[in-house]
């Protein structure tokens, strides 16, 4: 053995004995580092910076085969889901299902929003920190010390997937429900050959710079993960993106069904645990997969035999159905001063702040999410609802939490009349989310259900893309020369969208607005009441940092026992993942 294998060896073995004899927290935080080390700066749709003379899927094969994976995934019984919305609340319904039918399951979904482990469900749970920390290890030493000119360490997303499919072979996972990250053809996750069965979400414009400009050109994408002779099952789509699948699906010999939206009399009396009706749609893309898994691998006449009459489905399929979990998608989260006494009441010394949490950022998505929280806010609409303290939880928070699901009877019983009522926005997104697209089809959708919000804030994340982070990560309270321009060209965008003019704004009150926070009465004041010119902010306001609003939001409800603040949070699923972060704190 030449001294510089030996060298790279006892280094290896060094580094390796470190890490473990690392406190666990410590251990896992040099993890996200590492993560953080594999994100490329390019830009979606540029020419890829990785050197060498593979393609990103053949990169991907030799990055499992060094993993010793390159026949074992081939043991995975998988669910393949791509589309353009509905992807992870699709996979989320298809992992409760099965999980309930009795299967040990496996969900790789992506993005996280508090946290990297939640990418990684092991029967219904984030994976471990220290399982994730051992699998993890053990993939970026093996890939590190194979990595060449021609085949360096993968970026972020690869390597996640990757360390998906070596966790789930690893686990002995009976299924392994795969979200599909961005378009279908060319994902990381498309060097699955043989699923059990593949899915189609929804289809719309979205990731336009890679996929491409029309309808036709995304639905190629999509079909991309289309295998030949294996079953695959979509939703009712626009004419133009069904044919393209379809087109797809014929050359391959795919037999493609449309799956019908769920009847959401066969819940036998429960509710969907992922709220608003565009989830009935996934649902029922959901139950077509499961049952088509279930019976390519020989196991629907064991679930099927005791419940079965007629179109009713199975009682494990009600079950996985009324409980599944997702963070960040119609959520509803009362924060610590509207947690409920034991007695189920509301204490009067404060008004109670709700945030809605739905991370749409697409004009379809952001026309459903307005439906959701104008049904919600009206009482009319089920709800996944949630409360985060960080000082205390009941046996029965806790329960919220973790199920994310229906629990509204001691809610509901709490509402009382006196409070005041005003709807506040708190919005960022991409450029490249088109936010003059956004905003409109948000106030219209809301407002053609009576919903008008009182106010809007735009705030910058506090994630960064360059950056992986855990839940614990120190989240940095300054305020000091952050570049706020992009959130004031939004707050233009709405008061033009509520006035029909842009604000009067000029630049030291732009300045200054970054260094004060507005009066609590900003809050109580109605919007027909404001006016551009008047405080440098009418119907909106600029807040440097997402900490600094969320205390501010606190503060305004402590003052005022009559009022009831409810906040949607949306736009970016970042946004959602601050938020949610910030309220576990």
């Amino acid at each position: 053995m030449s001294s510089q294998v030996k060298g790279k060896t006892v280094s290896n073995a060094l580094t390796t004995e470190y890490e473990e004899n690392l406190p666990l927290s410590s251990s896992y935080e040099n993890a996200m580092q590492a993560l953080s080390s594999l994100i490329t700066r390019q830009k979606r749709g540029e020419q890829s910076h990785i050197a060498g003379r593979y393609g990103k899927l053949q990169r991907m094969s030799m990055y499992l085969k060094i993993l010793g994976l390159e026949d074992r995934i081939a043991e995975l019984k998988v669910i393949h889901v791509s589309g353009t919305k509905g992807k992870g609340s699709t996979c989320t319904f298809c992992e409760a299902i099965l999980r309930e039918c009795g299967f040990r399951t496996g969900l790789f979904t992506s993005p996280h929003l508090i946290d990297v482990r939640e990418r990684f469900r092991i029967n219904g749970l984030d994976i471990t920190e220290d399982k994730f920390l051992f699998y993890f290890w053990e993939c970026w030493h093996l890939l590190r010390e194979n990595v060449t000119e021609d085949l360096p360490m993968p970026p972020l997303f690869q390597f996640l997937t990757v360390l998906a499919f070596k966790i789930f072979v690893c686990e002995q996972v009976d299924v392994a429900i795969i979200e599909v990250g961005l378009g279908g053809e060319k994902d990381s996750t498309n060097v699955i050959k043989e699923p059990v069965v593949c899915g189609v979400t929804s289809l719309g414009m979205d990731h336009m710079e890679v996929l491409g400009n029309t309808l036709n050109d995304i639905a190629f994408h999509k079909a991309g993960i289309f295998k030949p002779q294996i079953p695959a099952f979509t939703v009712p789509q626009l004419s133009e993106a069904m044919s393209v699948l379809q087109d797809r699906a014929l050359e391959l010999m795919v037999p493609l069904e449309v799956a019908a939206p769920l009847d959401i009399e066969k819940l036998k009396g429960l509710e969907l645990s992922l709220s608003g009706d565009h989830q009935l749609v996934n649902a029922g893309l959901a139950v077509s997969l499961s049952e088509c898994w279930l019976r390519r691998t020989g196991n629907w006449e064991k679930v099927s035999h005791n419940d079965g009459q007629g179109a009713d489905l199975p009682d494990a399929f009600v079950r996985g159905l009324s409980t599944a979990h997702l963070l960040g998608r119609a959520q509803i989260v009362y924060d610590i001063s509207s947690v409920p006494n034991s007695s189920g009441l509301f204490e009067n010394s404060s008004g109670e702040l709700i945030f809605y949490l739905d991370g749409a950022h697409t004009a379809e998505s952001m026309e459903a999410c307005a439906k959701w929280f104008s049904s919600v806010v009206k009482g009319s609409g089920n709800s996944s609802l949630s409360s985060m303290s960080s000082t205390t939880k009941t046996n029965n928070m806790e329960e919220v939490v973790q199920r994310n699901g229906y629990i509204g009877h001691k809610m509901e019983k709490t509402k009382h009349a006196n409070k005041i009522s005003k709807q506040i926005l708190l919005f960022n997104c991409m450029e490249a989310r088109h936010p003059q697209v956004l905003l409109p089809r948000l106030v219209s959708t809301c407002a053609s259900s009576g919903t008008h919000f009182s106010k809007a804030l735009f705030v910058p994340s506090v994630s960064t893309y360059s950056k992986v982070t855990s839940g614990s990560s120190f989240i940095s309270l300054a305020i000091s020369g952050k570049d706020l321009s992009w959130q004031f060209s939004l707050q233009r965008l709405w008061e033009r969208i509520i006035h029909g003019a842009d604000p009067v704004l000029e630049k030291s009150s732009m300045k200054e607005s970054t260094e004060i926070l507005p009066p609590c009465k900003f809050l109580y004041e109605d919007a027909p009441l404001c006016s551009p010119a008047e405080e440098c902010f009418a119907c909106s306001a600029v807040i440097p940092s997402l900490p600094l609003t969320i205390k501010w939001l606190r503060d305004s409800v402590q003052e005022n026992p009559s009022i009831r603040v409810q906040v949607l949070v949306t736009g970016s699923l970042h946004l959602v993942g601050d938020v949610l972060k910030l309220l576990k704190r």
